[in-house]
């Protein structure tokens, strides 16, 4: 059974750092057979995409929210995906969820769509105190 869980949340004041980890098992294939995503949810506001990197982690992708100041990385032999958050403000507080997609499109629209992946995590909690 795929699980993907997630890691490194916390309670933060504005302009820190965090680094979220996302451990993936029990899926089909090998992690790297496995576009990442992490989307974030926040109270009362709908999913929305943060940042995607390719199975073969050589391309990234970000929403605008997140360029400049997040990084996504992964590490296929620890079967982990990494979110690198810098520069934390107030309006980053949201529950941050990590998703695997099985499919080898490498568009933006297609790695930012929420739709598009088939297993999530549980989510990590972010709160980011101004």
């Amino acid at each position: 059974q795929a699980q993907l869980v997630e890691s490194g949340g916390g309670l933060v004041q504005a302009g820190d750092s965090l680094r979220l980890s996302c451990t993936a098992s029990g899926l089909t294939s090998t992690s790297s057979s496995y576009a990442m995503g992490w989307f974030r949810q926040a109270s009362g506001k709908e999913r929305e995409f943060v940042a995607a990197i390719s199975r073969s982690g050589d391309t990234a992708y970000y929403a605008d929210a997140a360029k400049g100041r997040f990084t996504i990385s992964r590490d296929n032999a620890k079967n982990t995906v990494y979110l690198q958050m810098n520069s934390l403000k107030p309006e980053d507080t949201a529950v941050y969820y990590c998703a695997a997609d099985q499919s080898s499109s490498t568009t933006y629209y297609t790695r930012a769509n929420q739709y598009q992946y088939d297993y999530w995590g549980q989510g990590t909690q972010v709160t980011v105190s101004s």
